[in-house]
């Protein structure tokens, strides 16, 4: 297959691969095709198509996607491997066995991205933004580190001897250091010493220039001052290295107080067991012996990196300076809907439904309608889950705001939200301070379903607005993330929500949900019972088709029946931004399946699915629903997730034929997946026009967002049918 537009109908002709179909061959491993996406991660850094250092940040962004991937994933199956656990995946390799194949791919990834920052590095000081060696500073230069050094390094520096008396000093996870071997000339006196390079401190140091930019890295400073740090001695040897600990948390079951047993897990993680060590390619051996003796490491947890360490902390060089070297500006937009009602959401949720597609369309109407909740008099009741929120989030600052003026605020905080549990801790003590009720959940899930909802006193009744999204109620994330935020006065959609919030805080299983599904309860089966029920259509005949939006697709039921409904001749097309363990287009397996990967401007996060219900997409009678899952294992049987079916003609026109519409039929951006598992740029001919559906949902409005205009005018790539 060279084409990437699902729109054309085209399917690629089947491959007989060399695998017993009945087999655990069918599912691709999960570890590899994680590694795969970053690999094409990378691959947009080398995308002449992409500014230069957009470019740059890919880069950053593989790395620290690799950094994370080796604390959690990596961690978890050497501890397997260690207890003797030899039992299979899927896809019928044991943990040994992916350790093996995930260090060889990996490590020719890291080789890789070093080739690539160097290849950027040219580029960049070709556009006068050059990042130096302290061999090519001028004397200029080194007077102007000093004061540097001395006002802003040299406070926070603890340079550490290694010695009898001063045993090697625990390093945390990502902690990054220079080793070092000193010798005293006045008497030949041998030092070996640590010194952490605070995280606390900028990675590179500008220098002075009347032209462009120019950076050393903090490292190089360090290095250039050591007889600052250790008067009378001299560098007789040097390298750099940082580690990277199992991340992993464990919780136990029976914790009395959650909030305190996080706390102490959180602690763990810091001491947690070395799964990486990156070192200098070129560090002495008696050095490099001692680092591994010290965090009891064996060569084969050792990369050896001829470059730069610490490839993540190139983010700090994407500079706002030189927009010439960015993508162009965007501003979100603000819905037409919501101005006609001069910015009052609750009206302009009441006229109709509102489906907003962020970043394209501003996650402030988001904050808005909490903030205008909190201050309107007429609200009794808020409740809200956080799974990932910022810093200072503007979502808990309403929620307080809305507690302390005497409202009945409930905020479900997941605690469990990995790496953000520390700020949720924080986030879940300052609201009960402000007098919300905050609860935490199941122990043994994770709530990850992204719902809020605002009770608000019209007249003689209560009418309950509703907020359904498909990603955290992060407003920073929010600017890079495609989502979906539905805002509904409808009833039946306001009760099933306040059931779900019932399940959280009280544990009480809803009965009788009308338009949701939830997991671990129902979602996983309703969505097996739709993708059987397409299976049924195409045997009676009719029509038989499947669109889907996920990030990740490895859930064994779930792909099982997707071969199944293949094998009966439904049509199926995947958006998978990420892993994907099903294989496409094998012929007596997945013929009539085909799969693609969008990578670019913005991160693909939405979850949707579209089911034709005995019409050819897209159609006006087709089945749609807006998700908070993945169809992962973890999101439909250990999370509480939603799975939201839109009823509202003008929302689910906009979700059929504009957003599912639009990343079918996108070229620029798209990955095209062989049955094998690999992933190859869909085929551009040199000056052919390829559709990109990041530019087209940055100029077109969405739908259901139109005020008085109209929707009639705003563009749509399909019609449906009647």
């Amino acid at each position: 297959m060279t084409k990437a537009n699902f729109l054309e109908g085209d399917y690629a002709s089947p491959t007989t691969l060399d695998i017993d179909i009945t087999s655990p061959a069918r599912f691709v491993n999960r570890e590899l095709s994680w590694l795969g996406f970053n690999w094409r991660v990378l691959e947009e850094a080398e995308n002449p198509r992409v500014p230069l250092l957009e470019r740059l940040r890919f880069l950053s962004i593989s790395a620290t996607n690799l950094d994370e991937f080796y604390t959690v994933r990596v961690a978890g199956l050497r501890e397997l491997t260690n207890e003797g656990n030899a039992s299979p995946g899927l896809d019928g390799l044991t943990p040994a066995e992916q350790l093996v194949l995930i260090d060889k791919d990996a490590r020719a990834l890291m080789s890789r991205q070093q080739t690539v920052y160097r290849a950027l590095q040219a580029e960049m000081a070709e556009k006068d933004i050059h990042l130096l060696s302290r061999d090519a500073l001028s004397a200029a230069d080194i007077a102007y580190l000093e004061d540097v050094f001395l006002e802003q390094v040299f406070p926070v520096l603890s340079p550490l001897a290694i010695d009898p008396a001063h045993p090697f000093p625990f390093l945390p996870n990502e902690g990054f250091a220079l080793a070092l071997q000193l010798e005293r000339p006045s008497d030949k006196r041998q030092l070996r010493s640590l010194l952490p390079v605070p995280a606390q401190i900028d990675r590179f140091v500008a220098l002075p220039t009347d032209k462009g930019h120019r950076f050393l890295a903090l490292e190089e400073v360090l290095l250039l001052h050591i007889s600052r740090l250790f008067p009378g001695y001299k560098i007789k040897g040097s390298c750099a290295f940082k580690v990277l600990r199992d991340s992993d948390l464990e919780v136990e079951d029976e914790a009395e107080d959650l909030v305190r047993e996080f706390e102490t897990a959180l602690k763990r993680r810091r001491r947690g067991e070395v799964v990486r060590l990156k070192l200098s390619a070129a560090a002495p051996p008696a050095l490099k012996s001692l680092i591994m003796d010290e965090l009891h490491v064996t060569e084969d947890t050792v990369v050896e990196v001829d470059g730069l360490i610490g490839i993540a902390d190139l983010k700090e060089l994407v500079l706002d300076s030189r927009p010439d070297l960015l993508w162009p500006p965007f501003s979100p937009r603000v819905p037409e809907r919501v101005q006609d009602h001069d910015g009052d959401m609750f009206a302009a949720i009441r006229q109709k439904d509102m489906l907003l597609h962020h970043p394209y369309e501003t996650f402030d109407m988001v904050v808005r309608f909490l903030n205008q909740a909190a201050r309107d008099p007429n609200v009794v009741a808020i409740k809200q889950t956080l799974y990932r929120t910022s810093k200072r989030s503007p979502i808990v600052e309403a929620l307080c705001e809305a507690a302390e003026d005497g409202k009945s605020v409930t905020a479900l905080v997941e605690l469990k939200a990995r790496f953000d549990e520390a700020a949720n801790i924080r986030q879940s003590r300052r609201l009960e301070r402000a007098g919300a009720h905050v609860v935490y959940g199941f122990l043994q899930y994770k709530t990850h379903a992204k719902i809020s909802t605002v009770v608000r006193r019209e007249g003689d009744k209560l009418v309950t607005y509703t907020h359904f999204g498909t990603g955290n109620y992060h407003p920073i994330t929010a600017r890079i993330y495609t989502d979906l935020s539905l805002f509904t006065c409808d009833a039946k959609l306001g009760r099933d929500a306040t059931k779900v919030f019932n399940y959280l805080s009280g544990y009480a299983q809803p009965d009788g949900l009308q338009n949701l599904a939830i997991s671990p309860l129902n979602l996983k089966q309703t969505l097996l019972d739709n993708i059987a029920t397409e299976a049924e259509n195409a045997k009676a005949g009719k029509p038989a088709m499947i669109w889907a939006k996920m990030n990740s697709l490895i859930e064994s039921d779930v792909i099982d029946a997707l071969y199944a409904a293949s094998q009966a001749g439904v049509k199926i097309s995947l958006v998978v931004r990420g892993i994907c363990g099903l294989r496409p287009g094998v012929v007596g397996l997945s013929e009539n399946i085909r799969v693609k990967s969008i990578i670019g401007r913005f991160l693909e996060h939405s979850r949707i699915v579209c089911f034709g219900n005995g019409n050819a997409l897209p159609s006006k009678k087709a089945k749609v629903y807006m998700s908070s899952a993945d169809w992962m294992g973890r999101n439909l049987n250990r999370r509480v997730e939603t799975l939201v079916e839109i009823k509202n003609p003008t929302v689910k026109a906009q979700i059929v034929s504009q957003v599912m519409a639009a990343n079918m039929a996108d070229v620029a951006q798209s990955w095209l997946m062989a049955p094998d598992g690999s992933f190859t740029r869909a085929a551009i001919t040199e000056g052919e026009f390829a559709f990109n559906c990041h530019r087209f949902f940055m100029e077109n409005p969405s739908l259901s967002g139109r005020g008085s205009a109209g929707a009639s005018d705003v563009p749509q790539l399909t019609h449906t049918d009647d």
